[in-house]
């Protein structure tokens, strides 16, 4: 199995920001890998961190509640510079689930300093081809650039390990 594929940049459309990669893998894999504690706890987080599901309720108006802790040495020592937990508790609202093709939630964004809280939406849209999954991932910009990069570096590494994953199921 090759690693995951960058089949298009990273484009800022009308505030939102759409990351696309192809995994060589099945669709019922992909799935249960964004909707199951174990298959979320599997890639979730960018290096450095981990990520501890502590409950997920798969349904329109359900929450994926989960915990990030810093791990990393670069990770730890960011956090501590910008005055952050090291620990942070995390909120996922479901606003659309349809079975093996779309995800949409709202995640709170409730953990960068002197910010008040507000909700990122983000879409995931999973198409399955003759010879491998498609997927489109479409998040909200944050409040400003720096921590919308930042976003943006997250789900392209998170991403990255989803197609670790995968190589290794295959």
């Amino acid at each position: 199995m090759t690693p995951a594929t960058n089949v298009g940049p990273a484009s800022a459309q009308k505030g939102r920001i759409s990351i696309e990669r192809t995994y060589p893998a099945h669709i019922e894999e992909v799935w249960a890998l964004w909707t199951t504690k174990e298959g979320i706890e599997s890639w979730w987080g960018p290096d450095g961190f981990t990520v501890t599901v502590r409950s997920i309720d798969l349904r329109p108006g359900g929450e994926l509640r989960y915990v990030m802790s810093a791990t990393g040495r670069a990770q730890l020592e960011f956090m501590k510079k910008a005055g952050m937990p090291l620990t942070n508790e995390h909120l996922i609202v479901y606003t659309e689930v349809v079975p093996m093709s779309r995800l949409g939630f709202s995640h709170l964004v409730d953990f960068v300093p002197g910010i008040e809280p507000y909700d990122v939406a983000i879409l995931v849209e999973i198409r399955e081809t003759m010879r491998d999954v498609r997927i489109v991932l479409t998040i909200d910009r944050m409040h400003d650039d720096i921590w919308t990069e930042r976003a943006v570096a997250g789900w392209e590494n998170e991403l990255g390990k989803l197609g670790k994953v995968l190589e290794a199921k295959a």
